[in-house]
Order: structure tokens, then sequence, then C-alpha cells
């Protein structure tokens, strides 16, 4: 397509759940509903549309090692970028991606800056690893380098204890959450257990990722509070294999591995019944591959949200929750087409026809 094209989407747009419109114009990289005058070069693409797919917790520019080159970084980017996912809540890297901002052919990062753990208890090469007295002051580093998030490790096997537990004390969340909402910035952490659910939701905390620990005790207070939760499922999967690896050194911490993963659909299920905002996340970039966006769609309904919600859960939802635009006059033409109706099976999510990003063709 050459910058004068003019792409016109016909079939049906799903702007929303409900609002349906039988076309759009895509003029100059940016959404229309007005036909556009005089003469143009028009390129017709048809099927059903949808705003780009969310991935609210994936990590570009990391593998299971740590930081990777920046060609290995845009492999992953165009893996979900191919897979129709558009738009990237980056939950913590050691890599500076900032690069991408500049290639209109990839897509869109939220950046959490880099994850912040406690001192020897995360995966090696991925976290500034501190102690309680610099969470503050790593928090508002983080805050500073992102793009509106800070991404906390809230709990972590503790090898002494053999099991998860908790990183950090109150007052050390508490005085770090409150320095991240002055700078601006909201906070997700990484949370398996149940122990420090709690304290992170009561020190103002914005979202936990995976929370595969909420039990009846702490899903009415994340209901209460509008804590969201970026369940991973497919990461989840793995917990399995992992307990399995740990068992002869950690047969607590397998143990109880196994227990997360044996309740993680009645967890999710709980989680959106009682009204906890839940969206979608793959962790991809770790040990997990990229592109799952669709396969976790999949995971949501599978664990009982209808499948509309779990729809939006990656697309209108998510880019309100995020702040970015959907199918909106005069935004960004970042879309996903697809041969038949999402709506009605979530798993056409894995075969785009076509995707669309910043108004050009690129899948």
């Amino acid at each position: 397509m050459s910058d004068r094209t003019v792409l016109h989407v016909k079939g049906r747009v799903l702007v929303g759940p409900e609002d349906v419109r039988d076309e759009l114009w895509v003029i100059g990289g940016r959404i229309s509903y007005d036909r556009p005058a005089g003469e143009a070069d028009v390129r017709t693409v048809e099927g059903w549309a949808l705003p780009g797919l969310v991935d609210a917790h994936c990590h570009v520019g990391l593998d299971q090692h740590g930081a990777v080159p920046e060609d290995v970084a845009e492999k992953q980017a165009l893996t979900d970028r191919d897979a129709g996912t558009l738009l990237i809540r980056d939950a913590g890297s050691p890599s500076d991606t900032r690069w991408i901002d500049d290639r209109e052919d990839l897509p869109k990062i939220i950046r959490a800056g880099r994850h912040i753990a406690r001192t020897r208890r995360y995966i090696r090469n991925y976290a500034w690893e501190v102690e309680p007295e610099d969470l503050v002051a790593y928090v508002a580093q983080e805050a500073r380098r992102g793009d509106g998030w800070v991404k906390l490790v809230g709990d972590w096997i503790d090898r002494d204890l053999g099991d998860l537990s908790a990183c950090w004390p109150r007052g050390a969340v508490e005085a770090a959450i409150a320095e991240a909402h002055r700078l601006g910035a909201r906070v997700t952490a990484h949370c398996f257990a149940e122990d420090s659910l709690r304290d992170l939701v009561e020190a103002g905390i914005d979202c936990v990722e995976h929370a595969t620990g909420l039990t009846d005790d702490t899903i009415p207070l994340f209901a209460e509070r509008g804590v969201a939760i970026v369940p991973t499922l497919v990461n989840i999967a793995t917990f399995p294999a992992l307990a399995d690896g740990g068992e002869t050194r950690f047969p607590r911490w397998s143990d109880h591995m196994r227990r997360l993963h044996a309740r993680r659909y009645d967890t999710v299920r709980n989680a959106y019944d009682a009204g906890i905002p839940v969206f979608v996340g793959t962790d991809a970039g770790g040990a997990l591959a990229h592109g799952l966006a669709g396969a976790e769609v999949a995971e949501l309904v599978t664990a009982g949200i209808p499948p509309v919600e779990a729809l939006a859960a990656t697309t209108w939802a998510a880019r309100r929750w995020l702040g970015r635009p959907g199918l909106d006059e005069g935004a960004p033409a970042d879309l996903v087409v697809y041969d038949e109706d999402p709506r009605a099976d979530v798993r056409v999510l894995g075969a785009p026809r076509r995707v669309v990003l910043n108004g050009r063709v690129v899948g």
C-alpha cells in the first residue's frame, strides 16, 4: 500500500460488542466512518473486524535467560503482530525496547520498566533485586522509565521455607505504591500464592498478575477496590511440569503449585463472577512462546467467562483499561480481520485473515 491508498474494510466491523457497523475507511492511517471524497486508490478487505488484540502481560526483549538482542526482540514482536496482537503491556523487561516505537510495522508497547524483586527471590537476570529499604527508590526509577506502569514481584519461592511466600513487608509496599501513584504510574505485581495479596491490595495496588492465590477471603477485597487481574492461564498450564522439576528439593512448593493449578479455572471464574476486572495476558517472552493471546481468550472461556466478555478482555475493555483507542473515529487504524464472527467462536482468533497496523496491511 502506498501512502495515498485508502483501505476499505467492509463486512462486519465490531466497534463494540453490540456496536456493529457495515464498513470503515482508513485514510492517512486513521479510521473514518465517512466515505472519502474524490478519487482514491482503494483497497478492500472483507470480513469481521476487531480492534487489534491486547496482550496485557507480555515480555518483548526477554527470554528464559534474560535480555535478548534486538533481532530476537524483533522476531518476538513480529510473532505477536502476525497473531493479531497490536497492543502490548510489557510487564517487565531488562531490555531497552524504545527503538520499537520508531517502527510502524511493530506492535505498540506500554512498558512497566524492569521488574523489581527481593534479593535472590526471582529469575536470574530479570529484575532489579533490592531489599525493602531500597524499594521506594527503585519504584520511582522505574516509574520514570516506564509508560505509566511499575512491576513488582510480590511473591516467590523462599528456599529456606521451601515454599512460596510474600517478598515485601506491608510498610514497604505501602510506601512504594504511594510513590508510584505520586509519579502518575500504576502498579502491578507478580503473585502466585495467597499470602501477599491482602497487603498489596490494601496498600493500593492497581493490578495483580497471575492471581492464582485468590480465595474466598480476598476475592471480595479485589472486587471492592476494583483491582484487576491478568490470569495468564496459558502460563499457569506449565505449573505441573514446574512442580515435577522441583519435587526433590522443594516438595512443599511443588504440592502448592499443583494445588494452585488444579483450581485455576475456579479461581478465575469466581473472580469474574465477583466483578473483578479480568484481562488477557500470556506471559510470553520467558519460557513461553509469543503469539498466544487468542489461546488465552479460549482459556478464559474454558474457565467459564462468557465468550463476548473474554473477547472484550483482549479488545474493547482492555484498550479502555490501558487508555488506548479502539475502532474510534480518527484513531490509528490498528485492527484485525477474521473470516467468521469471533463472538460466536473465539477460536477464530487463532487465524487472522488480515492484520492492519497504523493503516497498513501487514499480515
